[in-house]
This record gives structure tokens, sequence and C-alpha cells, in this order.
């Protein structure tokens, strides 16, 4: 039979850890996507340097483990002997900023993937109609372009999204409390292991739900402003 008192307890101490979930996925997702955003346009240049770079970090952030770009991040970075003696490290020593780099850069590898496949997911005939109206330049990205890559690309972000928002979990072991760091360490001095991860996941599974509900309302906002518009 359950606890309910108990349950109730670890309920409000796990929320405590809340807000630097939170913070971590806000940041993360918002310093990636601007990373992602020249990623992206780097890996369509016509600079063979830039093209190659930013495939490179597409790749490697895609094809290894976030865990151990945390670890590498975290651990190796101090290995570095003129990274330590520069003005980075009061940043780069704190678990908090490893976190949020090695959030960042995962998520960047992706998104730019996602910017890059919806930019080319855009119709031809509607680039070209967009030309004879005489578009040209930043205009044609911003009324023609940019638009539809928003709404061919949203639902896949969502998930992009609440993927980092769960992915905020592997911090735990660079000592930060967020969620999965206070459930651990309330399992190692109760040892209840069940009941706390139950209301663990029960947080997350709320978090998430939140999030591609708020992704689903947008994306039917913009289809029916472009319904709109199109009527």
């Amino acid at each position: 039979m359950l606890d309910w008192s108990f349950l109730t307890d670890v309920t409000g101490q796990l929320l405590s850890g809340l807000p630097l979930t939170l913070q971590l996925a806000a940041l993360s997702l918002t310093i990636g996507f601007v990373l992602a955003v020249f990623i992206a346009g780097a890996v369509g240049s016509a600079f063979g340097p830039l093209r190659w770079i930013a495939k490179a970090h597409v790749e490697l952030f895609r094809g290894t483990p976030l865990l151990l770009q945390i670890f590498l991040i975290y651990y190796g970075l101090g290995q570095i002997a003129p990274l330590r003696q520069s003005v980075l490290w009061p940043f780069l020593r704190e678990p908090y900023w490893c976190a949020i780099l090695a959030l960042a850069l995962n998520t960047s590898a992706y998104t730019a993937e996602i910017i890059r496949g919806a930019i080319q997911a855009v119709p031809a005939h509607e680039i070209e109609a967009g030309r004879a109206c005489g578009m040209s330049g930043f205009l044609l990205c911003r009324r023609i372009i940019w638009p539809i890559a928003l709404r061919q690309g949203l639902a896949v972000y969502g998930s992009e999204a609440i993927l980092m928002i769960k992915a905020t979990s592997l911090t735990s072991i660079i000592t930060l409390t967020e969620l999965t760091g206070i459930a651990h360490k309330l399992i190692s001095s109760t040892y209840r292991v069940f009941e706390i991860f139950i209301v663990t996941g029960a947080i997350y599974l709320a978090l998430t739900f939140l999030m591609s509900t708020a992704f689903a309302l947008l994306e039917r906002h913009l289809q029916a402003h472009h319904a709109h518009r199109r009527a």
C-alpha cells in the first residue's frame, strides 16, 4: 500500500529541483537554436572549410552519446592547461555551465538538421511564386521561406525540445541537483526507490505533456493563420 504522506513529502522535495531542470532546458535550447542557425547556414555554404567544420560538428554531436559529451566537457576541459588559465575557466569549472555547454552543443547539431530539412522541404513553386512577385534575398526568406519552414519543422523541433527536457536528467551525474539529482539523494537516504522514481517519472511526464501541448497549439495557430492569409 502506498504511503501517501511520504509521496506528498517526496513530491515537494522533488519539485524544488524543477526550476533548475527548466533553466537547463530553456538555456540549452535557446543557445543551441542560435548555434544551429549558423551551423545550418554553414552546412549549405559554398566555402569548403566552413562547410566541413559544420558537418563535422553535426556528425560528432549526433554520433556520440550525450552522457559521454557531458563527461568529456566536465572532466576533460580541466586537462587543458591554457584553458585553465583563460578567462573562460571560472565558468567552465562549474558543473552548471558545463552542463549548459554540453546540452546546447548536442541540441545544436540536431536542430541544425531540423532547420536544414525544413528549409529544403519548402516547395519550389512557392519560392518561384515569390520571385515572380519581385521578392529576392531577405524579403523572399522573410515572406516565403522562413514561414513555411517554421510550419514544416515545428513538430520535429517540439520533439527535440521534449528530448532536451528529459536529457537534463543526465546532468545529475556531475552533481547538479535537478529533478533526478534530488531523486538520487532521496533514494540514498530513504532506500525507497520505487516510490521516488514513480513520482519523478510523473513530474517528467507532466512536463513533456505540457510541452507537447504547447507546441501542438502553436502549430495549430500557425496553420490557421496560414489558411486565413491564403483565404
